[in-house]
């Protein structure tokens, strides 16, 4: 409930916010929050509103899922063993610096104008955030766990499920949960131009028309989207790292 009650007063801030700039700007640029909110409620009845969102939340899904496989499995694999992060992080924390976006032509160009370019291009920025972290995470597990499992018999087996992913976990979710506003902020960019569906081509469409209310309307969708991601992804960081939050209560 109190959760709720914070939601609900951010909620009337930005609204009170958004109708003083609406004043100031003229209204123009600009629309009323209620004509916006309006105007989005009037499109959400629509096939079309949703067909762009589902586009834009596909991507986002398949971006960020991708990105978990692959990032997290070798940010443990590099945190745990010594030899293959000499190797590989180097590699990482040289390439980490440089803004990906700017290989999206490429990606165009190599895997074509469909979801696969889109997807492979955000999964493969927040893929980043979440090795980084995972790797981060691993290393800095005292070495008194390891030595804990190897006193009672444990093997290698014991020391990747009860020492390595329970802590590398936290890392990589939250990661994930603080990602989930730049793959959001990716998803518009990728969408903004060689397609003809998502949340960010109704936006850039909308804009090129000046139809500044429809605008608001694919931007209210995708705020919400980006709101919906990071929920799921506190969620099911709750649900799977539960011994984190039960320590918290007691």
């Amino acid at each position: 409930m109190k959760g709720m009650l914070r939601y609900a007063v951010v909620l009337l801030v930005l609204g009170l916010l958004w109708k003083g700039a609406a004043i100031a700007l003229g209204g123009r640029i600009l629309p009323d929050p209620l004509e916006a909110l309006s105007a989005f409620v009037q499109a959400a009845g629509t096939a079309a509103f949703w067909k762009h969102f589902g586009a834009s939340a596909w991507r986002v899904l398949a971006a960020m899922g991708l990105a978990w496989i692959t990032a997290f499995p070798l940010g443990l694999f590099m945190g745990s063993v010594r030899r293959v992060d000499a190797m590989l992080a180097p590699f990482v924390f040289l390439t980490y610096p440089i803004p990906k976006i700017v290989l999206l032509p490429v990606f165009l160009l190599v895997l074509g104008l469909g979801d696969a370019s889109k997807i492979v291009m955000i999964s493969l920025i927040l893929g980043y955030q979440i090795l980084v972290t995972t790797r981060d995470g691993v290393r800095a597990i005292h070495p008194r766990y390891f030595d804990s499992i190897r006193s009672i018999g444990g093997g290698k087996r014991h020391l990747l499920f009860d020492v390595l992913v329970p802590a590398a976990l936290p890392h990589g979710f939250t990661s994930l949960r603080l990602g989930t506003g730049v793959a959001v902020a990716v998803l518009f960019f990728v969408e903004s131009f060689a397609t003809t569906s998502g949340l960010g081509y109704l936006i850039m469409d909308a804009w090129g028309a000046m139809d500044y209310v429809r605008m608001f309307t694919g931007i209210i969708g995708m705020s919400l989207l980006g709101a919906a991601l990071y929920e799921a992804a506190d969620c099911l960081e709750k649900k799977v790292c539960r011994w984190m939050f039960l320590r918290k209560k007691s």
